[in-house]
C-alpha cells in the first residue's frame, strides 16, 4: 500500500462517530429541519422572535459554541507571525473582491435569464440576480472559522484574515452592490456588520483567549491540545448539525411551497460555491501555501456572510421579493455545500506543503 493510500486509511480510521457518517447526519437534520418547520411552526416561530438587526440570537449561539473550539487554538503570541505571511491573505482579498462578486453576477445572468429563462419571468429573475449578487458581495465571517477548524486550519491566519476582509467589507460592500446592481442609492445594514462582528468574533475570542490562559496556567498547553479541544471536536459537529436543523426549520414552508424555484437558485449558486473554491485552492497551491493556511484563504472566498444579505436584501426589496429568497436559498444551500469542500480540503491535504502552523 501506497504511503498517500496508508495515510488517507488512518486518517479516515481517526475520525469520531459523528465525522465519519457526518453526510448522513446532515440529510437528516436537513429533513428534521424541514419537518419542524412544516408540521411543527411554532418552534421557529418561537426562536424568530429572538433576532436583531437580522441576526438570530439562538442561530448565533449555537454558531458561537462551533467558532469557541477554533478561538481557543489562537495563540495571541504568534499573531504576529503570521501576519508576516502574506500570500494567503493577499489571495483571500483579490478572490473576495476582485473576483468573486463578478463571477457570482456572470452565474446568476447565465442561468437565471438565459438558460432557466423559460422557467422565470424577466422581473423576477432580475430579483433572484440581485439576491445572489448581494450574497456574492459579502465574504464569510462567521461559519469560516467553522470550516478552518474542520480542515486542521491554522487559528492565528484564519483570524487574521476575518479580521482584514471584515474591515474591507465596511468600505467596499456597497459600492460593489452599487456597480453590480446599478443603483445609485444605498445604505449598509451597519448594525447586521457591527452585531455578527461583535458576536462571531469579539465575544468567542474573548473566551477562547480567558479558557487558554485559564488552562494554559492549570494544566499546562499539553492538556489544552490533547485533552480538551479533542474533547472539544464533537461539541462543534454537534453545534453545527443543531444549527442545520433550526436554518431549515426557519424555511420549512419556503423549501415546500417553491421547491422549483429553489432548485434554480440553488444550481448557479452550487456552481458559483465550487468554482470560488478551486479557484482559491488552486491558487493556493500555485502559491505554495501551507495546508492550514491555503484550506481556510480558500473557504472565505466560497461561503457568504448570509446575515448581511439576507439584511440587505429586505431593506432594498422588501421581505416577500425574489431577492430575499435567493439570500434565504443561500443560506440553505452553503452548509451541504460547504461540508463537501471541507471532505474535498481534508482529501487533499498531502497536496500542500506540511510544515507547522504560524
Amino acid at each position: 500500500m501506497s504511503q498517500e493510500k496508508m495515510e488517507v486509511k488512518e486518517e479516515t480510521e481517526g475520525l469520531g462517530f459523528f465525522e465519519k457518517y457526518l453526510t448522513l447526519w446532515v440529510a437528516i437534520c436537513i429533513a428534521i429541519g424541514i419537518g419542524v418547520g412544516r408540521f411543527l411552526s411554532a418552534i421557529p416561530e418561537t426562536l424568530s422572535r429572538f433576532e436583531y438587526a437580522q441576526v438570530n440570537i439562538p442561530v448565533a449561539v449555537l454558531i458561537w459554541f462551533m467558532i469557541y473550539p477554533m478561538m481557543v487554538q489562537i495563540d495571541f503570541s504568534s499573531i504576529i507571525e503570521a501576519g508576516k505571511k502574506p500570500k494567503g491573505l493577499g489571495l483571500t482579498l483579490v478572490v473576495n473582491w476582485l473576483i468573486k462578486p463578478f463571477t457570482m453576477a456572470f452565474f446568476g445572468w447565465l442561468f437565471l435569464k438565459n438558460i432557466f429563462g423559460v422557467f422565470i419571468s424577466p422581473e423576477l429573475a432580475d430579483q433572484y440576480v440581485a439576491g445572489m449578487i448581494l450574497l456574492g458581495s459579502a465574504p464569510c465571517t462567521a461559519m469560516v472559522f467553522v470550516w478552518s477548524y474542520l480542515t486542521d486550519g491554522d487559528a492565528n491566519y484564519t483570524l487574521i484574515q476575518v479580521a482584514v476582509n471584515d474591515l474591507v467589507l465596511v468600505f467596499a460592500y456597497a459600492p460593489l452592490v452599487m456597480l453590480l446592481l446599478g443603483v445609485t442609492d444605498f445604505n449598509v445594514p451597519y448594525d447586521t456588520v457591527l452585531l455578527s462582528v461583535v458576536l462571531y468574533i469579539i465575544v468567542p475570542l474573548v473566551a477562547g483567549y480567558l479558557s487558554r490562559r485559564y488552562i494554559i496556567k492549570n494544566k499546562g498547553i499539553d492538556w489544552l491540545e490533547n485533552v480538551y479541544l479533542k474533547k472539544l471536536d464533537n461539541f462543534t459537529i454537534v453545534g453545527l448539525l443543531l444549527t442545520l436543523i433550526i436554518l431549515f426549520a426557519f424555511q420549512g414552508d419556503i423549501i415546500l411551497n417553491n421547491p422549483f424555484d429553489i432548485l434554480l437558485i440553488a444550481i448557479p449558486l452550487t456552481i458559483q460555491t465550487f468554482f470560488v473554491f478551486i479557484l482559491g485552492y488552486g491558487g493556493a497551491k500555485l502559491l505554495k501555501l501551507e495546508h492550514p493556511v491555503a484550506a481556510p484563504a480558500s473557504m472565505i472566498g466560497a461561503s457568504n456572510f448570509f446575515e448581511l444579505a439576507v439584511a440587505t436584501a429586505i431593506s432594498i426589496f422588501g421581505l416577500t421579493s425574489g431577492a430575499a429568497l435567493a439570500t434565504v436559498v443561500g443560506v440553505l444551500v452553503e452548509v451541504p455545500v460547504m461540508l463537501a469542500l471541507v471532505a474535498i480540503a481534508n482529501r487533499t491535504k498531502h497536496w500542500f506543503p506540511q510544515k507547522s502552523k504560524a
